[in-house]
């Protein structure tokens, strides 16, 4: 049972996953002042953006990019690889 456990938290350890979403300053130069910085993560790596909106809105744009970027990593390769001639 301990070898199931241990695999499982491998595998949450290789997917991406958002590590925060916080209240913050709009970009320069653009309007409004409800703005949210979020954080996405996967291993070392992160993924930083910023958007306009709820807090609530804000998380579930970045938990859907994290699903988006997990769905592609599962495949085992890039959508932006570059294809061979033929």
């Amino acid at each position: 049972m301990q070898e199931v456990e241990t695999s499982k938290v491998a595998i949450n350890k290789l997917k991406y996953h958002v590590v925060t979403v916080e209240k913050t300053t709009p970009p320069e130069g653009m309007p409004g002042d409800n703005w949210h910085l979020y954080v996405i993560g996967h291993g070392s790596s992160r993924i930083e953006g910023k958007k306009p909106g709820s807090l609530k809105a804000v998380t579930e744009h970045a938990e859907a990019v994290t699903e988006d970027l997990n769905s592609r990593t599962g495949r085992g390769g890039s959508t932006y690889a570059p294809r061979k001639k033929v």
